[in-house]
């Protein structure tokens, strides 16, 4: 599906509510945005410290609002286990409960081990894979049945990045845990899966990876680099009815880019 017919709303995920952390920028955005043209119900999760934050969270909830759809902004550092609550509190309150949990929220950061400072690394741990387990043990006792859950990996090459070990590490934390909820959810009929974004045009890749772009793009198959749009597309069809027989499963969205 390309930009362009994204954009035409739909009833696929009519009913339902979905709770997308770090949602209001760059891939977390483009999620809350296509799910709220799917007809869902959107809980729009901002980092309250972050400065502009909350206006983004609101510039989201409106846009969703304009398509005809209904969505919330709700504040919650993802990696404390109170907020974690707090956001699915917020949901039940607003829309009666969570069906669609999208664990967006990450942080990035790349140095030679031997200078990544250890409050780097804790940061890392804590933004990328503690919050995703932390929003599975909600999800374990308060995603609906035959609900979906969708958490965003990296697309590391399997040779591994030089000074991104740390980074790399956390992701592939959250692809296990993916196929351990998926394990242990499905008797509920709740899928689990993982999607593994290539290079993304985002303000991350433009901040970290502006000098190596060409070079991305030459060794993309598809000539170009990712765009939010492109894994707010995969989302939309693992958090549907269309696709209740994956689960379990890390899904590459990268152009062929390895």
């Amino acid at each position: 599906m390309t930009a362009s017919t994204a954009s035409t709303a739909s009833t696929r995920l009519a009913g339902r509510t979905a709770l997308v952390t770090g949602a209001t920028r760059g891939i977390g955005r483009a999620i809350a945005q296509r799910l709220g043209r799917d007809g869902a119900n959107v809980v729009v999760n901002y980092r309250a410290t972050r400065q502009g934050a909350s206006d983004q969270a609101q510039e989201v909830v409106e846009e969703i609002a304009q398509g005809g759809g209904r969505a919330v902004a709700a504040p919650g550092e993802v990696g404390k286990a109170a907020d974690m609550l707090g956001l699915f509190d917020a949901a039940e309150r607003a829309f009666g409960g969570v069906d669609i949990l999208v664990n967006n929220a990450a942080m990035f950061a790349a140095a030679p081990i031997e200078y990544l400072p250890e409050e780097v690394f804790d940061a890392l741990v804590t933004t990328n894979l503690k919050s995703v387990y932390l929003a599975g043990q909600q999800a374990a006792s308060r995603l609906r049945e035959g609900g979906r859950v969708i958490n965003i990996s990296a697309g590391i090459p399997n040779g591994g990045v030089a000074f991104m070990g740390i980074y790399g590490a956390t992701k592939a934390g959250v692809e296990v845990l993916t196929r351990s909820l998926a394990h242990h959810l499905g008797s509920r009929q709740i899928t689990v899966n993982a999607i593994a974004p290539g290079p993304t045009d985002t303000a991350m890749l433009a901040e970290e990876a502006r000098a190596m772009t060409d070079q991305i793009i030459d060794s993309t198959p598809l000539g170009r680099l990712g765009l939010p749009t492109d894994l707010a597309d995969v989302v939309s069809l693992l958090a549907s009815d269309d696709a209740h027989w994956i689960t379990g499963q890390v899904i590459g969205v990268n152009g062929g880019f390895e």
